[in-house]
């Protein structure tokens, strides 16, 4: 080394803040090859008697200058803190792991205890986290609260052996009697996909005690959120969730607002740019209203999120004291529609919570396909969502019990929705609650619209078919919001009323289904919030109904009488 690099060396140094345990050379640009490029950092190490934190971020590290290092850090039993992000710049990838170990060789050697390891912005790869599998497993991290592993190309396979070595690590420390308790997780930008994530979901479910997750830009889509969510519900601290730039699509929002009803402590979530889209942004109201009582932030930025969806996630939001932000920018609202929520917000003194809408991509175009971004047909897309709702029904206690019906009557009452007929409804006496389920929206919505299409001016046809639609309604809107909801979007769908996901056939549509949603909004089991989700869906889609203006007044006219007088 020349004798003026180590002149400029040593005058770096000489300005690196030192003290409250902590060593910092961070920033300092520093190209660090071998032994004696890094001699006077080393000796500073070696002075250290304290050292608690070691910050070496923002240089370049090369294999023999981090043995070296790693031999100074033997010594350091009360290292707590390695602040070790952005400092492989410029050195070949098959160097990194031999550098991690002989760092993490050390720490173990020293009997180190971590509580927080930040190793972001090295782009390491799957052989990365091979150099820091054994300090993970190992007792120098059963004290870890944070992990920082965010852009350091992990891919799948770097996923699967960081949940590997983080599960083996709880299950180590458990024995010991100290259970690993990692707080803070972060991995954004690493490719970590469907298997990474699912992988990691496991070892977030082991823990049980983390209170932030940020993981964007992975290209997880709904089979991998759908594992996350799954472990989310057993980390009841959780505070932030961060999945910016995913692919949720409606299941894996589906799954995500499931999840959401068992957490009390979340303040942010970050669902932009995951394509929540109109009937997932509608569930999360719907847990919105029910929970999640400290929520501060909200984003749902470039979503493909409608007119009405919007207007819904923002009344919801609307009564949370501690709201303090929501974003619904770059989503499908138009003009018109931008200017609704901001006028809604503005009315209630809550403009200053809505972010800008100056990206909206405006109104959807009724011919765009909307399929999912996987292909997946839409049997698949019904089967996922029952199966989701299936979930939270056994949760509630809520599925059907009892003596099965008659083969007979069950027979018949199949034949009967098949082909329904107002004579054979007058004739038969069936029991239409032992059809629906509230974990099976699309089934039960087909029921709705079926005994709407028989109805008739004649009384006992009329009497009849009130008589089925309170039953079957009675039983579907006394269930969670969540699953109210997600029967009262399908319906709408299914009757144009809402651009729902994928190619749903909607069905043709007669005044008599409208009268039935009228008679229904009158009844107690149609609360308020029922009828302010529906009159908002239909304020904000004339077009679908027009055929049926009359009906369509009527119905108007009963919802705006029960929904809640602030909404």
């Amino acid at each position: 080394m020349a004798s003026e690099d180590i002149a400029q060396l040593a005058d770096a140094l000489s300005k690196t803040h030192v003290g409250d345990g902590e060593l910092s050379f961070k920033g300092l640009g520093l190209k660090l090859d071998d032994a004696e490029s890094v001699r006077e950092l080393v000796s500073q190490i070696e002075r250290y008697p304290g050292l608690r934190a070691l910050r070496l971020e923002g240089n370049t590290v090369g294999v023999d200058a981090a043995r070296a290092i790693a031999k100074a850090l033997e010594s350091k039993d009360q290292l707590q803190r390695c602040y070790w992000s952005d400092m492989f710049t410029g050195r070949l990838r098959s160097e990194i792991p031999t550098a991690l170990m002989s760092l993490s060789g050390a720490l173990m050697s020293a009997g180190a205890r971590l509580t927080e390891l930040d190793l972001s912005d090295n782009a390491f790869g799957p052989d990365g986290v091979r150099g820091i599998e054994q300090l993970l497993k190992s007792p120098s991290c059963h004290m870890l609260r944070e992990l920082r592993l965010n852009n350091c190309g992990m891919g799948t396979g770097g996923g699967k052996i960081l949940a590997e070595a983080l599960i083996e690590s709880h299950k180590k420390s458990a024995a010991l009697g100290s259970p690993l308790r990692l707080k803070v997780f972060i991995a954004g930008r690493n490719r970590l996909e469907n298997d990474g994530a699912t992988a990691l979901a496991k070892a977030f479910q082991l823990m049980g005690s983390l209170e932030e997750i940020h993981m964007p830009q992975n290209g997880i889509n709904y089979a991998g959120v759908t594992a996350l969510a799954s472990a989310i519900r057993h980390n009841p601290e959780l505070q932030v969730l961060n999945f910016n730039d995913n692919t949720f699509t409606k299941r894996g929002t589906l799954a995500m607002a499931q999840a959401l009803r068992h957490l009390r402590n979340v303040q942010v979530i970050n669902f932009g740019d995951c394509l929540v889209r109109s009937e997932g942004a509608i569930a999360l109201a719907a847990v919105l209203r029910e929970g999640l009582p400290i929520l501060k932030e909200l984003n749902l930025s470039f979503g493909e999120i409608t007119e009405g969806a919007a207007l819904i996630v923002a009344q919801a939001v609307m009564d949370k004291p501690h709201m303090e932000k929501v974003n619904l920018n770059g989503n499908c609202l138009g003009e018109d529609g931008c200017e609704v929520l901001r006028e809604m917000m503005d009315n209630m003194d809550k403009g200053d919570m809505l972010a800008s809408l100056s990206e909206d991509e405006g109104e959807p175009d009724d011919e765009e396909d909307e399929d999912s971004d996987e292909g997946d047909s839409d049997a698949s897309d019904e089967c996922y969502e029952t199966n989701v709702c299936d979930e939270i029904v056994k949760e509630n206690g809520t599925t059907d019990e009892g003596s099965p019906e008659k083969p007979e009557s069950q027979a018949e009452i199949l034949a009967f929705l098949s082909s329904p007929s107002a004579e054979d409804l007058c004739r038969m006496k069936m029991n239409l609650q032992q059809q629906v389920n509230a974990s099976e929206p699309n089934k039960a919505a087909d029921i709705f619209l079926k005994l709407g299409s028989l109805y008739s001016e004649d009384t006992e046809t009329q009497f009849a078919v009130f008589e089925m639609i309170d039953e079957v309604l009675k039983k579907i809107l006394s269930a969670s919001a969540l699953q109210s909801t997600c029967f009262l979007t399908t319906l709408m769908v299914l009757m144009g009323v809402l651009k729902g996901e994928g190619k749903a056939k909607k069905v043709p549509l007669v005044p008599g289904q409208l009268l039935c949603l009228e008679h229904a909004v009158q009844q107690e089991y149609f609360t308020q919030e029922h009828a302010s989700l529906l009159y908002t869906m239909l304020s904000r889609n004339c077009d679908a109904l027009k055929s049926f203006s009359s009906a369509k007044e009527r119905l108007s006219s009963a919802l705006e009488k029960k929904k809640p007088n602030h909404h």
